[in-house]
């Protein structure tokens, strides 16, 4: 029986159609899940060439076609935890791509499930 590998991340209808909006606007983007400095904990949206990935930053996977980074002591802390992204009415983080629009980009998450933790572990051996 093959196990399945789950996603680690994973958007909403309404992500993926802001997400659309933002490459319309300002091209291909990518996510980078904040560490809490300026903006809070919050996944920020960059034009890509805006943002440079360090080199040990982890990609969890994309969304609607997007990227979506973290930082390894993020990763660390969020590895037993899927990711869905969202947006809410509010601001957007200063530097993120839908600052000014009156919704943001917002995490929501969950604990892996332990047939889950295990599938993923089995797939990073």
């Amino acid at each position: 029986m093959t196990q399945t590998i789950p996603l680690r991340v994973e958007a909403t209808q309404k992500a993926l159609d802001l997400i659309d909006a933002l490459r319309a606007e300002h091209g291909e983007i990518l996510f980078h899940q904040s560490g809490g400095c300026c903006d809070g904990s919050s996944p920020m949206c960059f034009a890509v060439g805006d943002y440079i990935v360090g080199d040990d930053d982890v990609k969890l996977g994309e969304v609607g076609g997007a990227p979506f980074y973290m930082s390894p002591s993020q990763f660390e802390y969020w590895r037993h935890t899927h990711l869905t992204l969202d947006v809410v009415p509010g601001r957007g983080g200063m530097f993120s791509l839908e600052n000014g629009r009156e919704v943001r980009f917002h995490i929501r998450s969950r604990l892996f499930t332990e047939a889950e933790t295990r599938a993923l572990d089995g797939a990073a051996a």
